[in-house]
């Protein structure tokens, strides 16, 4: 009764509390699918194994529930008086191996097609700071650094007195974002330097730890022109959570533009 009694006071107290919030973050369930070949294929993999554990999950349980069911006192099921049964503990240790080997198949073969680093059309080495990016076009001289957008560090400031609401995409926008052009396979190289950080953007199914004095390596090619956002994913300091990441995909006419507008910048002003 005392356990009842606290179950509902706690279920009592949480529909209250939501009931005071006036704004509740977006109640996803789900990984986004993305929009970039490896996203989908994450996705996919995702929802395959998902199913799977669902699939074992209700027949177990299944099982279980209907045994109980079944055979409860109240119905005069006596227990049985048995020892172990070596065909079923072979059964059962070979079907869980049959399935984690049919599930190992599409895993390990979505992880080889991450790491092929063949047909790079431009590669982008990305530096972690406390708290901001940098962002070096390799081939094409440009480089900048990309921070926390000035309406979103004013607002975030203690008795700034604004209203985070009021702010669009606050503590999500930057600067300068990353321009990429679509339809085109991008090596991206992670490093950092000073402490640990990770570049994460979900919808392009990447995340990849930048760690000072080492660079690691992935790719993207993003399918779609659109604005992307992520955040650094390691907890880097004081201000980890005011480090996003935004990434800008435009097509090649729009992106060659652009970078001819950063070429005619000054090196010194383009790192600024």
């Amino acid at each position: 009764m005392f356990i009842a009694r606290a179950a509902w006071r706690l279920l009592v107290g949480s529909v209250i509390l939501l009931a005071a919030v006036p704004a509740l973050a977006e109640w996803a369930i789900n990984m986004p699918r993305g929009v970039t070949p490896i996203s989908h294929e994450i996705y996919d993999l995702h929802m395959t194994i998902f199913s799977i554990c669902v699939a074992i999950g209700a027949l177990v349980f299944g099982v279980m529930f209907f045994s109980i069911w079944k055979h409860r006192k109240s119905r005069g099921a006596k227990a049985d008086n048995f020892h172990e049964s070596q065909t079923v503990e072979i059964i059962w240790t070979v079907i869980p191996f049959l399935i984690l080997i049919g599930m190992a198949f599409p895993a390990t073969k979505t992880l080889i097609k991450m790491e092929d680093m063949s047909d790079i059309e431009m590669t982008v080495k990305i530096t972690g700071y406390q708290w901001m990016w940098h962002y070096d076009y390799l081939e094409d001289g440009v480089s900048f650094y990309s921070r926390l957008d000035a309406n979103s560090n004013k607002t975030r400031q203690l008795d700034s007195g604004l209203n985070p609401g009021d702010v669009p995409d606050y503590l999500l926008n930057v600067d300068k974002p990353l321009v990429l052009p679509v339809g085109v396979k991008i090596r991206l190289l992670t490093t950092a330097a000073d402490v640990i950080h990770s570049w994460w953007v979900p919808q392009l199914g990447v995340k990849k730890d930048a760690i000072p004095g080492f660079i690691n390596e992935f790719w993207t090619q993003i399918e779609q022109p659109g604005v992307y956002r992520g955040v650094c994913a390691e907890l880097c300091g004081k201000d980890h959570g005011f480090m996003p990441v935004v990434v800008k995909a435009v097509n090649q006419d729009e992106y060659q533009a652009w970078l001819q507008s950063q070429r005619d910048v000054t090196p010194k002003t383009a790192s600024l």
